[in-house]
Protein backbone atom coordinates (compact mmCIF):
# COMPACT_ATOMS: atom_id res chain seq x y z
CA UNK A 1 0.00 0.00 0.00
CA UNK A 2 2.49 2.44 1.03
CA UNK A 3 5.01 1.85 -2.35
CA UNK A 4 1.62 2.30 -4.56
CA UNK A 5 1.34 5.72 -2.19
CA UNK A 6 4.92 6.45 -2.88
CA UNK A 7 4.81 5.87 -6.50
CA UNK A 8 1.85 8.12 -6.77
CA UNK A 9 3.49 10.72 -4.90
CA UNK A 10 6.73 10.58 -7.16
CA UNK A 11 4.22 10.92 -10.68
CA UNK A 12 2.45 13.26 -9.16
CA UNK A 13 6.15 15.20 -8.25
CA UNK A 14 6.88 14.71 -12.00
CA UNK A 15 3.31 16.14 -13.29
CA UNK A 16 3.91 19.32 -11.43
CA UNK A 17 0.50 18.67 -9.81
CA UNK A 18 -1.87 17.04 -8.08
CA UNK A 19 -4.92 17.02 -10.29
CA UNK A 20 -6.25 14.03 -12.22
CA UNK A 21 -4.78 13.21 -15.76
CA UNK A 22 -8.37 14.28 -16.78
CA UNK A 23 -9.22 17.40 -15.20
CA UNK A 24 -5.31 18.08 -16.48
CA UNK A 25 -6.84 17.65 -20.32
CA UNK A 26 -9.76 19.15 -19.70
CA UNK A 27 -8.29 22.59 -18.85
CA UNK A 28 -5.56 22.09 -21.83
CA UNK A 29 -8.95 20.95 -24.28
CA UNK A 30 -10.45 24.34 -22.54
CA UNK A 31 -7.24 26.41 -23.12
CA UNK A 32 -6.87 25.08 -26.40
CA UNK A 33 -10.61 25.66 -27.87
CA UNK A 34 -10.33 29.50 -26.43
CA UNK A 35 -7.79 30.06 -28.54
CA UNK A 36 -8.84 28.51 -31.43
CA UNK A 37 -12.21 30.64 -31.26
CA UNK A 38 -10.82 33.71 -29.99
CA UNK A 39 -7.67 34.12 -32.11
CA UNK A 40 -6.81 31.47 -34.57
CA UNK A 41 -10.59 31.53 -36.36
CA UNK A 42 -10.42 35.34 -36.38
CA UNK A 43 -6.51 35.59 -37.79
CA UNK A 44 -7.60 32.87 -40.57
CA UNK A 45 -10.94 35.18 -41.42
CA UNK A 46 -8.63 38.24 -41.73
CA UNK A 47 -6.61 35.91 -44.50
CA UNK A 48 -9.39 34.13 -46.36
CA UNK A 49 -11.33 37.45 -46.79
CA UNK A 50 -8.59 39.22 -47.93
CA UNK A 51 -7.81 36.76 -50.57
CA UNK A 52 -11.22 35.93 -51.21
CA UNK A 53 -10.72 37.43 -54.70
CA UNK A 54 -7.62 36.24 -55.48
CA UNK A 55 -4.16 38.01 -54.92
CA UNK A 56 -4.72 40.52 -57.39
CA UNK A 57 -8.07 42.12 -56.12
CA UNK A 58 -5.65 41.64 -52.78
CA UNK A 59 -2.48 43.92 -54.10
CA UNK A 60 -4.54 45.91 -55.87
CA UNK A 61 -6.01 46.89 -52.67
CA UNK A 62 -3.15 47.98 -51.01
CA UNK A 63 -1.63 49.70 -53.93
CA UNK A 64 -4.75 52.46 -53.84
CA UNK A 65 -3.26 56.18 -53.16
CA UNK A 66 -5.42 56.50 -49.85
CA UNK A 67 -3.85 52.98 -48.79
CA UNK A 68 -0.31 54.26 -49.41
CA UNK A 69 -1.32 57.38 -47.47
CA UNK A 70 -2.41 55.47 -44.36
CA UNK A 71 0.34 52.88 -44.99
CA UNK A 72 2.65 55.78 -44.43
CA UNK A 73 1.33 58.26 -41.88
CA UNK A 74 0.89 55.25 -39.41
CA UNK A 75 4.52 54.62 -40.09
CA UNK A 76 5.38 58.06 -39.27
CA UNK A 77 3.43 58.06 -36.46
CA UNK A 78 4.95 54.93 -35.08
CA UNK A 79 8.96 56.48 -35.87
CA UNK A 80 7.74 59.69 -33.27
CA UNK A 81 5.67 58.07 -31.40
CA UNK A 82 8.24 54.77 -30.21
CA UNK A 83 11.21 56.93 -29.68
CA UNK A 84 9.89 59.75 -27.81
CA UNK A 85 7.67 56.89 -25.34
CA UNK A 86 11.62 54.87 -25.39
CA UNK A 87 13.50 58.00 -23.56
CA UNK A 88 10.44 58.37 -21.14
CA UNK A 89 10.30 54.84 -20.10
CA UNK A 90 13.81 54.76 -19.44
CA UNK A 91 14.18 58.13 -17.75
CA UNK A 92 10.89 57.32 -15.20
CA UNK A 93 11.85 53.91 -14.75
CA UNK A 94 15.07 54.48 -13.82
CA UNK A 95 14.24 57.56 -11.53
CA UNK A 96 11.43 55.59 -9.60
CA UNK A 97 13.30 52.67 -9.67
CA UNK A 98 16.74 53.92 -8.51
CA UNK A 99 15.61 56.62 -6.02
CA UNK A 100 13.02 57.61 -3.25
CA UNK A 101 11.59 61.49 -3.73
CA UNK A 102 8.30 62.75 -2.35
CA UNK A 103 5.53 61.86 -5.24
CA UNK A 104 6.87 58.92 -6.35
CA UNK A 105 3.26 57.27 -6.03
CA UNK A 106 1.94 59.99 -7.92
CA UNK A 107 4.58 59.82 -10.49
CA UNK A 108 3.34 56.01 -11.06
CA UNK A 109 -0.21 57.35 -10.82
CA UNK A 110 0.54 58.99 -13.74
CA UNK A 111 1.79 56.88 -16.03
CA UNK A 112 -1.04 53.90 -15.44
CA UNK A 113 -3.41 57.13 -16.33
CA UNK A 114 -3.68 55.90 -19.93
CA UNK A 115 -4.75 52.44 -19.02
CA UNK A 116 -7.08 53.47 -16.72
CA UNK A 117 -8.89 56.62 -19.34
CA UNK A 118 -10.39 55.49 -22.69
CA UNK A 119 -8.89 56.15 -25.66
CA UNK A 120 -12.10 58.09 -26.99
CA UNK A 121 -12.01 60.05 -23.71
CA UNK A 122 -8.17 60.46 -24.32
CA UNK A 123 -8.90 62.08 -28.16
CA UNK A 124 -11.87 64.55 -26.98
CA UNK A 125 -9.07 65.84 -23.62
CA UNK A 126 -6.81 66.97 -26.52
CA UNK A 127 -9.32 68.41 -29.01
CA UNK A 128 -10.57 70.46 -25.85
CA UNK A 129 -7.08 71.57 -25.70
CA UNK A 130 -6.06 72.45 -29.51
CA UNK A 131 -9.32 72.50 -31.23
CA UNK A 132 -10.65 75.63 -32.70
CA UNK A 133 -12.49 76.43 -29.95
CA UNK A 134 -10.09 74.79 -27.12
CA UNK A 135 -8.04 76.97 -24.71
CA UNK A 136 -5.35 76.94 -27.08
CA UNK A 137 -7.04 76.94 -30.40
CA UNK A 138 -7.82 80.80 -30.90
CA UNK A 139 -3.32 81.09 -30.54
CA UNK A 140 -3.26 78.58 -32.56
CA UNK A 141 -5.23 79.75 -35.51
CA UNK A 142 -3.80 83.52 -35.40
CA UNK A 143 0.11 81.91 -35.63
CA UNK A 144 -1.48 79.07 -38.19
CA UNK A 145 -0.50 76.05 -36.45
CA UNK A 146 -2.80 72.93 -36.99
CA UNK A 147 -3.04 70.51 -33.84
CA UNK A 148 -6.17 68.39 -34.50
CA UNK A 149 -7.44 67.04 -37.71
CA UNK A 150 -3.59 66.90 -38.63
CA UNK A 151 -0.55 64.75 -38.29
CA UNK A 152 0.88 66.79 -34.55
CA UNK A 153 -2.57 65.62 -32.74
CA UNK A 154 -2.42 62.37 -34.18
CA UNK A 155 1.03 62.06 -33.12
CA UNK A 156 0.20 63.43 -29.42
CA UNK A 157 -2.67 61.06 -29.18
CA UNK A 158 -0.77 57.75 -30.14
CA UNK A 159 1.91 58.92 -27.13
CA UNK A 160 -0.59 59.40 -24.87
CA UNK A 161 -1.97 56.09 -25.17
CA UNK A 162 1.10 54.47 -25.63
CA UNK A 163 3.49 55.53 -23.11
CA UNK A 164 3.32 53.28 -19.91
CA UNK A 165 4.29 50.07 -22.12
CA UNK A 166 7.86 50.54 -21.89
CA UNK A 167 8.07 52.26 -18.16
CA UNK A 168 5.93 49.11 -16.97
CA UNK A 169 8.14 46.73 -18.59
CA UNK A 170 11.21 47.95 -16.71
CA UNK A 171 10.34 49.23 -13.41
CA UNK A 172 9.86 46.12 -11.92
CA UNK A 173 12.60 44.69 -13.69
CA UNK A 174 14.99 47.91 -12.20
CA UNK A 175 13.02 47.31 -8.77
CA UNK A 176 14.43 43.64 -8.98
CA UNK A 177 17.70 44.30 -9.94
CA UNK A 178 17.98 47.16 -7.39
CA UNK A 179 20.92 49.28 -7.72
CA UNK A 180 24.15 47.48 -6.24
CA UNK A 181 25.79 47.09 -9.85
CA UNK A 182 25.05 50.99 -10.45
CA UNK A 183 26.55 51.99 -7.08
CA UNK A 184 29.56 49.60 -7.66
CA UNK A 185 30.52 51.58 -10.77
CA UNK A 186 29.97 55.09 -9.24
CA UNK A 187 32.25 54.25 -6.12
CA UNK A 188 34.70 52.84 -9.01
CA UNK A 189 34.90 56.51 -11.05
CA UNK A 190 32.05 55.95 -13.51
CA UNK A 191 30.49 58.84 -14.47
CA UNK A 192 26.19 58.28 -14.95
CA UNK A 193 26.26 58.54 -18.53
CA UNK A 194 28.77 55.33 -18.62
CA UNK A 195 27.06 53.62 -16.17
CA UNK A 196 24.17 53.77 -17.92
CA UNK A 197 25.28 52.44 -21.02
CA UNK A 198 27.94 49.81 -19.86
CA UNK A 199 25.90 48.57 -16.26
CA UNK A 200 22.10 49.51 -16.92
CA UNK A 201 21.63 48.93 -20.06
CA UNK A 202 23.03 45.54 -20.91
CA UNK A 203 20.92 44.44 -17.45
CA UNK A 204 17.65 45.45 -18.99
CA UNK A 205 18.02 45.37 -23.23
CA UNK A 206 15.45 42.23 -23.21
CA UNK A 207 13.08 43.87 -21.29
CA UNK A 208 13.41 47.43 -23.20
CA UNK A 209 13.03 45.09 -26.50
CA UNK A 210 9.71 43.70 -24.93
CA UNK A 211 8.57 47.21 -24.28
CA UNK A 212 9.48 48.90 -27.34
CA UNK A 213 7.67 45.72 -29.44
CA UNK A 214 4.60 46.24 -27.51
CA UNK A 215 4.41 50.22 -28.07
CA UNK A 216 5.46 49.57 -31.69
CA UNK A 217 2.82 47.45 -31.92
CA UNK A 218 -0.08 49.43 -29.96
CA UNK A 219 1.01 52.87 -31.93
CA UNK A 220 0.51 51.44 -35.12
CA UNK A 221 -2.89 49.54 -34.43
CA UNK A 222 -4.32 52.54 -32.30
CA UNK A 223 -7.93 53.54 -33.03
CA UNK A 224 -10.29 55.15 -30.54
CA UNK A 225 -7.83 58.17 -29.49
CA UNK A 226 -6.39 58.97 -33.57
CA UNK A 227 -10.22 58.67 -34.85
CA UNK A 228 -11.42 61.84 -32.40
CA UNK A 229 -8.35 63.77 -33.12
CA UNK A 230 -7.51 63.20 -36.86
CA UNK A 231 -11.07 64.19 -38.57
CA UNK A 232 -11.27 61.25 -41.00
CA UNK A 233 -9.59 63.15 -43.80
CA UNK A 234 -8.76 60.60 -46.98
CA UNK A 235 -4.99 60.58 -48.16
CA UNK A 236 -4.07 62.98 -45.19
CA UNK A 237 -5.00 61.79 -41.69
CA UNK A 238 -6.58 58.24 -42.05
CA UNK A 239 -4.30 55.63 -40.50
CA UNK A 240 -4.13 52.07 -41.33
CA UNK A 241 -7.14 51.36 -38.54
CA UNK A 242 -8.91 54.32 -39.43
CA UNK A 243 -8.55 53.60 -43.31
CA UNK A 244 -9.78 49.65 -42.57
CA UNK A 245 -13.16 51.35 -41.03
CA UNK A 246 -13.64 53.68 -44.35
CA UNK A 247 -13.01 50.77 -46.56
CA UNK A 248 -15.86 48.40 -44.53
CA UNK A 249 -18.48 50.62 -43.88
CA UNK A 250 -18.67 51.21 -47.82
CA UNK A 251 -18.88 47.41 -48.33
CA UNK A 252 -15.09 47.71 -50.07
CA UNK A 253 -14.77 44.27 -47.61
CA UNK A 254 -11.87 42.85 -49.90
CA UNK A 255 -9.73 45.91 -49.74
CA UNK A 256 -10.71 46.78 -45.90
CA UNK A 257 -9.12 43.01 -44.92
CA UNK A 258 -5.98 43.19 -47.12
CA UNK A 259 -5.16 46.55 -45.28
CA UNK A 260 -6.55 44.50 -42.03
CA UNK A 261 -3.75 41.88 -42.93
CA UNK A 262 -1.04 44.64 -42.50
CA UNK A 263 -1.91 44.74 -38.98
CA UNK A 264 -2.49 40.94 -38.41
CA UNK A 265 1.35 40.48 -40.43
CA UNK A 266 2.47 42.88 -37.53
CA UNK A 267 0.75 41.30 -34.48
CA UNK A 268 2.61 38.11 -35.91
CA UNK A 269 5.63 39.69 -36.01
CA UNK A 270 5.57 41.19 -32.87
CA UNK A 271 4.85 37.80 -31.28
CA UNK A 272 7.95 36.02 -33.41
CA UNK A 273 10.22 39.10 -31.76
CA UNK A 274 8.69 38.99 -28.27
CA UNK A 275 9.16 35.05 -28.44
CA UNK A 276 12.99 35.25 -29.53
CA UNK A 277 13.27 38.07 -26.46
CA UNK A 278 11.99 36.24 -23.88
CA UNK A 279 14.23 32.98 -25.44
CA UNK A 280 17.60 34.82 -25.28
CA UNK A 281 16.50 36.29 -21.68
CA UNK A 282 16.28 33.20 -20.54
CA UNK A 283 19.18 31.67 -22.27
CA UNK A 284 20.83 33.88 -20.78
CA UNK A 285 19.57 33.60 -17.10
CA UNK A 286 20.19 30.03 -17.34
CA UNK A 287 23.69 30.73 -18.82
CA UNK A 288 24.36 33.04 -15.50
CA UNK A 289 22.65 30.64 -13.43
CA UNK A 290 25.19 27.72 -14.13
CA UNK A 291 28.53 29.89 -13.48
CA UNK A 292 30.58 28.93 -10.79
CA UNK A 293 30.30 30.82 -7.64
CA UNK A 294 33.02 33.78 -7.26
CA UNK A 295 35.71 32.81 -4.86
CA UNK A 296 36.89 35.81 -2.65
CA UNK A 297 40.38 36.68 -2.23
CA UNK A 298 42.08 35.96 0.10
CA UNK A 299 43.19 39.76 1.72
CA UNK A 300 46.89 40.45 1.84
CA UNK A 301 48.88 39.28 4.93
CA UNK A 302 51.36 42.12 6.34
CA UNK A 303 55.14 41.59 5.68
Amino acid sequence: MSGAMHARGARWARAGTTEAPWVRRLLTGVALAFLLLFLVLPLAAVFTEALRKGWDAYVAGLREPEAWSAIRLTLITAAIAVPLNLVFGVAAAWCIAKFEFRGKAFLTTLIDLPFSISPVVAGLMYVLVFGANGWLGPWLAEHDIKIIFAVPGIVLATVFVTFPFIARELIPLMQAQGSDEEQAAVVLGASGWRTFWHVTLPNIKWGLVYGVILCNARAMGEFGAVSVVSGHIRGQTNTIPLHVEILYNEYQSVAAFAAASLLALLALVTLVIKTVAEWQSAREARSVAQLPPERPQPLPTKG
